[in-house]
């Protein structure tokens, strides 16, 4: 048996600390902030009853050898090592709000913690987006999580969901959302239904969601909406083979509306459900999970 190992990394302050207990939840032997010089020794390293599931969160704590960790997991690739790598992402706003909220210094910013007002802000927002320049590079190679708008327990959820996932397989996500909120970042492809009917509009329909039987009976009582989902399916059926192909792990199918309710909502449960049936799928409903 080959020993799984999985890569958390990210922005500061997006939640690699709550992906890291969330897999030693799962089972998992975890590491935190381990030096990217001791990535390939540590997992080859030959030990009686050496676990077969690891994960390691490494961020840009390790300094100047940070960018030998590419280089280091194509290696471990070529071993045989069954590899995952997950990034985690949120919006600056959300980044800065939470540095500000808690009152923590980012690893990056010298002078962050001396200052106050509009200045502390502007060297926060600095040293995050020097972060991102020198994610860029894992970050294109790693399966995205965006947490910018949600909980901890969600996250947790999602980490665990997606582990669960068949490696040697595709696995699609599809994630319904509300334009008004931001377009997820870990999203590979986005459509935009605001133009379809909106049940919105109809009171006895207000306070539901996509997931009601009245609602789905609604939407599917319009053309609009069928050729939405017929078009939708068509390109990802004539595509996911090609992706799979190309060594894809993830593919995040993020399907938008005006609140993120209605609309989006049954279009990612309709499109799970059809595609379930060849593809490990998993749901997310971005508003209706934030909500509270």
């Amino acid at each position: 048996m080959s020993q799984e190992v999985i890569l958390i990394t990210g922005m500061s302050g997006s939640g690699k600390s709550v992906a890291l207990h969330a897999l030693e939840d799962a089972g998992y032997y975890c590491v935190d902030n381990l030096p990217p010089e001791l990535l390939a020794p540590f997992v080859a390293l030959d030990r009686p009853h050496q676990p077969r599931r690891v994960a390691i969160a490494m961020d840009v704590r390790s300094g100047e050898s940070f960018p030998l960790i590419p280089q280091q997991l194509a290696a471990m690739r070529q071993q045989g090592v069954v590899l995952r790598s997950l990034f985690l992402d949120s919006t600056t706003d959300a980044l800065v709000r939470r540095f500000s909220e808690t009152r923590r210094r980012h690893p990056l910013s010298r002078q962050e913690a001396a200052i106050e007002g509009p200045e502390r802000h502007r060297a926060l927002v600095q040293a995050i987006e020097l972060e991102r320049e020198l994610l860029a590079d894992l970050r294109d190679g790693a399966d995205i999580i965006d947490t910018s708008l949600i909980r901890s327990s969600q996250l947790q959820s999602y980490i665990k969901d997606l582990v669960a996932a068949p490696h040697s397989a595709l696995t699609l996500v599809f994630e319904s959302f509300a334009f008004k909120r931001g377009v997820p970042l870990d999203a590979d492809y986005v459509f935009d239904v605001r133009m379809l009917p909106n049940p919105h509009y109809v009171p006895t329909l207000r306070p539901l969601t996509g997931c009601d039987a009245p609602v789905a009976q609604w939407l599917r009582e319009h053309d609009e909406v069928l050729r939405m989902y017929d078009d939708i399916e068509g390109f990802l059926g004539r595509w996911l083979d090609a992706m799979s192909r190309d060594h894809r792990s993830y593919v995040t199918v993020a399907i938008g509306c005006t609140g993120g309710q209605h609309r989006s909502v049954f279009l990612v449960e309709q499109l799970a459900r059809t595609f379930g049936a060849r593809w490990a799928t998993i749901k997310r409903h971005r508003e209706l999970e934030t909500i509270g």
